[in-house]
């Protein structure tokens, strides 16, 4: 049997509501089982491998941010130099902002144990939980020998995806994780198998060139949104908050309303690195001439908050635009 630490962060996954059909206002009890008590709750999951219990949060998603980052990184590094029988780690989180926690893990992560991220749709006091399921799920990818190798994963609703790729699209359906432009990496499923049918080319955990043990903080990097008729008001707020990177969402293929990218060119031309990225939802932004600010980052098919982890992480080696720009086709 495989041996898998399951740290515990908070989230839906391990909240508790006033009774079992309490499925939009269960925070309101503010009650969230802490790792142990997780598993306890979802007992059925030490047949998947002996579990170990971390605890770390027990908190929402919504309150988990980079100082939270760093230390996961740096826990899940001293789990497994403590225990080299470790075979996998799952992380339980809330999904407001898990694809943003499994990016950054998949960027700095230095161990080749598999990581797998796991959440739920609904409380696990809720009549149809299905944080049970998932976690089981996610506790078998972690400890299997398929997992390795493909970086940061998440498994939600049977499915294994790409920490780089994957995003949430709904509010409160069960198949919220999506991949959009290239699906799935593979399936969970209930006979018990692992399958896996394409694997990440983008380098990932741990082969990258991220180090950030040492680090108490990253630089600020803030994600302009582009709307019709924005005037870029938000770019001179972001620079007198000391920002040393923005992320720009917008509109598709990428590009922003005159005075967003008149902002932006401000910005450059401060020393500020700007990476445009897209609100659409999936696609690529392209070097060349889509990018409407000269001298800007094209971010690939990175959304703008996956783009502004990257970004964030990039400025910690480099503030040159070409090098970021190598980075941003690199991972």
């Amino acid at each position: 049997m495989s041996k898998v630490a399951v740290i515990g962060t908070g989230g839906t996954i391990s909240s508790v509501g006033r009774d079992p059909f309490d499925q939009v206002n269960y925070t309101d009890t503010k009650r969230k089982y802490d790792a142990a008590e997780l598993v306890d709750w979802f007992s059925e999951v030490r047949d998947a491998a002996e579990v170990v219990p971390v605890p770390f949060r027990a908190v929402s998603s919504t309150a988990v941010g980079t100082s939270e980052w760093l230390e996961l990184v740096r826990l899940i590094s001293e789990l497994t130099e403590k225990d080299p029988a470790l075979d996998g780690i799952v992380v339980t989180h809330g999904t407001a902002t898990l694809e943003e926690t499994a990016y950054f893990l998949n960027l700095t992560v230095k161990t080749d144990v598999p990581v797998v991220m796991v959440g739920a749709q609904r409380p696990a006091s809720a009549f149809g939980a299905d944080g049970g399921m998932n976690l089981y799920n996610a506790i078998r990818v972690a400890g299997s020998r398929e997992a390795r190798g493909l970086g940061v994963l998440v498994v939600l609703n049977d499915e294994i995806q790409a920490a780089r790729e994957v995003t949430k699209t709904s509010t409160y359906r069960l198949q919220t994780f999506r991949t959009p432009d290239f699906g799935v990496l593979g399936h969970a499923d209930g006979d018990g198998s692992i399958a896996i049918y394409r694997h990440p080319t983008r380098r990932h955990a741990p082969d990258t060139e991220f180090d950030v043990g040492d680090l108490t903080e990253l630089p600020r990097v803030d994600i302009l949104a582009s709307y019709a008729g924005s005037d870029g008001v938000a770019v001179d707020a972001y620079l007198a908050a000391g920002a040393r990177g923005i992320v720009s969402a917008g509109m598709a293929p990428g590009s922003g309303t005159p005075d967003d990218v008149a902002a932006l060119g401000r910005a450059i031309e401060q020393g500020v690195v700007v990476v445009q990225s897209t609100r659409a939802g999936s696609g690529r932004v392209l070097t060349g001439k889509t990018p409407s600010v000269k001298g800007s980052v094209a971010g690939d098919n990175l959304n703008p908050q996956k783009a502004r982890i990257l970004l964030m992480l990039a400025l910690t080696r480099s503030n040159d635009a070409a090098d970021i720009q190598r980075m941003f086709a690199t991972y």
